[in-house]
């Protein structure tokens, strides 16, 4: 009977988020504007290295574009192409806020 019980409890805990910091709501914002949720963790890498504000601005005027059919791929080009501000590496203590 314990057991059922624990599945049940590990099937809830499942259905919640696992999100945790910003730079990862970040890079799932980012993954569903450019509706491309197979790179969700690669959007969610450049949000920890790069400034997050300009890569959601890049993603949102990417979106808007309707003549665009690999928007993920476009993102990525015009990333590319600029020098964004990197962001220093963040220790344990910066990640943990």
């Amino acid at each position: 009977m314990e057991a059922n019980n624990y599945i049940k409890i590990l099937k809830d805990r499942n259905k919640e988020s696992h999100i945790y910091k910003r730079f990862q709501h970040t890079g799932l914002e980012i993954a569903e504007l450019l509706n491309d949720p197979k790179h969700k963790a690669l959007y969610i890498k450049l949000a920890k290295q790069y400034d997050q504000d300009t890569l959601l601005g890049i993603a949102k005027d990417v979106s808007t574009r309707k003549t665009i059919e690999n928007k993920g791929g476009y993102f990525m080009r015009i990333i590319q192409g600029l020098v964004i501000n990197k962001q220093k590496p963040m220790n344990k203590k910066e990640i943990n806020k």
